[in-house]
């Protein structure tokens, strides 16, 4: 029977239809790993720049290329960052040359992974306890981060997982801790090389063996620990609580060994504890829908904590921008790099020495450049008694090419061979450093140039350097008397195009705390022109008066509205801290702080030029029944915000470590927006380097916002910021001062606050004046401020912590402990062993020492 064209055209269409779906079943699974696939199956592989996936699209995994050679990987990342975070790497000691582009990884006959260059060889393989592994063996990329081999009918059955070796990121999940037999052997995550460099570096994290403690160690080379998380209370560690702020962190006991790991509160959030190449570990948390890594912790807390910081003949620099230098005949490692701090690679020597130059003989010994350092290098070798003492220790390392230094101290000869680390620049003991006779040389010979200039300049010039002494002096006469032409105009002065003065540094921080009055770049004005700004400084342009003195509004003749602050002869601060506010000031830029546009050093007067804010000081609105009502809740919560980031500019991210120690309503401005400007630093003090703690005798600042520790024995931290900024929290939520605070039951406002907290009635200490605030923003705020005023410094978070828990809402908040608050209106103490009487207040007047002259 003949077939009808009909019948023609359907079975056309049906091998047409049946081809094209055979082509695409091919080329689906050819490219199945490029469209998103989480699993590698035996007999398919995973090459070029084919990834697999996780479920839920929060990890990729493929190869990726770092480093100046472009050398290849195997590794895992957060799927659709801006910036790749890499959290895991499998070949980081096997890397594969940027020439192979035939690189695979795939499932070999015995069932485990293999990853294979282009020539076939094997440069890394997992090894799973089982011999050999079954057929229907399968690799998959969970959503946790986990790459598991695991049987693919019972996805339980796991052979081998990635969580078991981790590389520098420990994820939630993942398990650290350690295995007793057949031999003790502890999960560690050890950092990168270098920040482009994944092969393992010197510094890792690990589980203390002592399982009496379960703390976690920071360790150099597997050998020296640097740092302790503190004793394992089964909720915290006691030295890093905040660590326990966004996770919960498990220690499980085994018939083997311990182990931890951790979960996060919801997830919604990303977190990460990462081990990085400067050796510093760090939380980092970010939203899912954010992509963007915001770090939370950093530990140490003090880089200098850090062991080996600056690498190889690196010394940690207290007083240097840089932080890391290279010791005296050394330069940095990397010739593309002149700076050591990246990757804290270290130093080598600029010139061979003599002893190792095995094509010459010739040339004059080897010396010693004599440095001071904190602490002398650990693992010295000790002579034996030696004759001539010193010069003997000295000839002993002379005679031994392989020393690299030696000290004498207290009878005691020490010689080091090898590379020094660990070196802190601070005057306490001397090393003495060998380097090539060159390099000595180098140096007398610049010593002996400069000798001869200075002869010179002695002999030839000192006529004339006489003659600009004298000019000098009558110029600083002059303008002693007001003369105008050594200062600015300030009715004519165009501040908008002096903005950048703002930004510039000092030229000497010693010689403004010594006394010198034009040691800063701010322009200067003449007493006349500020006066004339003021009306003469006249009652109706005051704006108010604080410990420093009066506040008054100025105009310039262009309309500029300005601050004037006049330092008071009757102000219990002085030209210190005059000197101290225009030190910190001129020095810091930040749109939570306020900005100082000039000065004014004439006659007996010193007096500060500010921007001018529209809506004065914080407690002008919050402790006035009637004004308190238009500070809506949307507006508190911009002023808590906007606080806690000008608090953590000052301690982390400003040029200088800065501790207020005077933050309270009234040093909180408001500009026309009522954003809040931080304000006052007369009270301020600098920490060089890293440090962050320091002791006074001389206590200043505001009673009802000082820290116990410091009020009660001078120890003052940026904890002790981060009790104030507590103090303002719970001030701005209620709208009532912590001082002259009259309940029948407590004496202030965080006794109250604290009071209301243990009875679940936390919500009754908002400001009545709030019309139907989120109740679930209100109890947030609460929390932090119950947290910030807790009585152990170390319970307090960090403003970095703070700002993390303002700006995210599904961070889980931990529970306050006791706060310190006092149980008396009327505080009096006397310091006997200093000579000074301190005159102490519970009112907003700042507290200062009266010293005796």
């Amino acid at each position: 029977m003949l077939q009808t064209r009909t019948d023609w055209d359907t079975e056309a269409l049906v091998i047409s239809f049946y081809s094209s779906y055979i082509l695409l079943l091919f080329l689906a699974g050819k490219f199945c790993l490029s469209s998103g696939v989480d699993t590698i199956s035996k007999g398919h592989s995973l090459s070029g720049s084919q990834t697999i996936v996780s479920q839920d699209g929060t990890f990729e995994l493929g190869f990726f290329s770092k480093g100046k050679y472009n050398n290849t990987y195997l590794g895992i990342w957060y799927k659709d960052f801006a910036e790749k975070a890499i959290v895991w790497v499998a070949n980081r000691e096997s890397p594969i040359s940027n020439t192979s582009r035939n690189s695979k990884l795939e499932i070999s006959e015995d069932g485990n992974l293999s990853l294979l260059n282009d020539s076939g060889i094997s440069v890394w393989s997992t090894t799973s306890m089982s011999s050999q592994l079954p057929n229907s063996v399968e690799a998959v990329l969970l959503d946790t981060g986990n790459f598991v081999l695991r049987e693919s009918s019972l996805p339980n059955m796991i052979f081998w997982q990635s969580f078991d070796y981790p590389t520098d990121t420990w994820l939630p999940g993942a398990k650290l801790g350690f295995r007793i037999f057949p031999e003790l052997e502890s999960q560690r995550l050890i950092s990168w090389k270098s920040s482009d460099d994944p092969s393992p570096g010197p510094y890792s994290l690990v589980i203390d063996t002592d399982v009496s403690s379960g703390q976690l160690l920071l360790e150099w080379n597997k050998s020296v620990r640097y740092w302790a998380s503190g004793t394992w209370n089964r909720d915290i560690f006691n030295e890093v609580p905040e660590i326990s702020y966004t996770a919960k962190f498990n220690l499980i006991p085994t018939s083997n060994g311990i182990y931890y790991n951790y979960s996060l509160f919801t997830d919604v959030i990303l977190s990460r504890l990462v081990i990085d190449a400067s050796g510093e570990l760090k939380q980092l948390t970010t939203v899912r829908s954010n992509r963007t890594w915001n770090p939370t912790i950093n530990l140490p807390r003090n880089l200098n904590d850090v062991y080996a910081f600056c690498g190889e003949f690196g010394v940690f620099s207290y007083n240097s921008p840089s932080t890391c230098k290279c010791l005296k005949g050394f330069v940095p490692f990397s010739n593309e790099n002149e700076s050591i701090n990246d990757a804290m690679g270290g130093c080598v020597r600029k010139t061979r020495l003599q002893c190792e130059n095995i094509t010459s003989s010739k040339g004059k010994n080897d010396g010693f450049f004599r440095i001071s350092v904190l602490k002398l290098p650990t693992n010295s070798k000790v002579l034996h008694p030696l004759q001539n003492a010193e010069k003997g220790c000295k000839s002993a390392c002379l005679e031994d090419c392989s020393c690299t230094a030696y000290a004498y101290v207290d009878g005691v000869c020490s010689i080091w061979t090898g590379a020094l680390f660990d070196l802190k620049e601070i005057d306490s003991q001397y090393l003495n450093v060998k380097v090539a006779n060159s390099e000595l040389q180098d140096a007398s010979g610049n010593k002996k140039r400069l000798m001869i200039i200075i002869a010179v300049v002695v002999s030839v010039g000192g006529p004339a350097l006489g003659g600009f002494i004298c000019f000098i002096t009558r110029k600083i006469k002059k303008r002693g008397h007001g003369k105008k032409d050594s200062c600015q105009d300030l009715l004519s002065f165009d501040f908008s195009s002096s903005n950048n003065a703002i930004d510039n540094q000092m030229k000497n921080v010693h010689n403004v705390k010594k006394g010198s009055k034009n040691d800063f770049d701010l322009p200067l004005f003449s007493y006349a022109s500020v006066s004339a700004s003021t009306n003469n400084f006249s009652a109706g342009n005051k704006l108010g008066e604080g410990g420093f003195g009066p506040v008054y509004k100025g105009k310039s003749l262009n309309g500029q509205e300005i601050a004037v602050k006049r330092l008071s002869r009757r102000s219990g601060q002085g030209l210190e801290e005059f000197r101290n506010e225009i030190l910190l000031i001129a020095k810091l830029q930040h749109r939570n702080l306020v900005r100082l546009l000039g000065c004014c050093v004439e006659k007996d007067e010193n007096i500060l030029i500010y921007e001018y804010m529209p809506n004065k000081s914080l407690d002008f609105f919050l402790f006035d029944s009637k004004k308190q009502v238009t500070l809506k809740w949307g507006t508190r919560i911009g002023i808590i915000e906007g606080i806690a980031q000008g608090l953590l500019y000052l301690h982390q991210y400003s040029r200088l470590r800065i501790i207020h120690r005077d933050l309270k309503a009234s040093n909180i401005l408001l500009d026309s927006e009522m954003n809040p400007k931080i304000s006052d630093f007369g009270m301020a003090r600098i920490f060089g380097g890293n440090n962050s703690e320091a002791n006074t005798k001389r206590i200043v600042g505001t009673y009802g916002y000082m820290a116990p520790e410091y009020a009660l024995e001078g120890l003052f931290s940026i904890k002790s910021d981060v009790f104030s900024f507590g103090v303002l929290v719970l001030e701005i939520v209620s709208g009532k001062k912590n001082t002259g605070f009259y309940n029948s039951d407590s004496l202030n406002l965080i006794g109250h606050a604290w009071d209301l907290w243990l009875r679940n009635r936390p919500l009754e200490l908002m400001d009545g004046s709030l019309h139907s605030p989120p109740p679930a923003g209100v109890l947030r705020c609460i929390n932090i401020g119950l947290l910030c005023v807790q009585e152990n410094p170390n319970d307090r978070p960090t403003m970095s912590i703070v700002v993390t828990m303002l700006g995210n809402e599904f961070v889980a908040l931990p529970l306050p402990k006791q706060p310190a608050f006092t149980t008396s209106r009327v505080v009096t103490k006397t310091t006997s062993d200093s000579g000074n009487a301190q005159i102490v207040s519970v009112n907003d007047l700042t507290v200062s020492s009266v010293e005796p002259r």
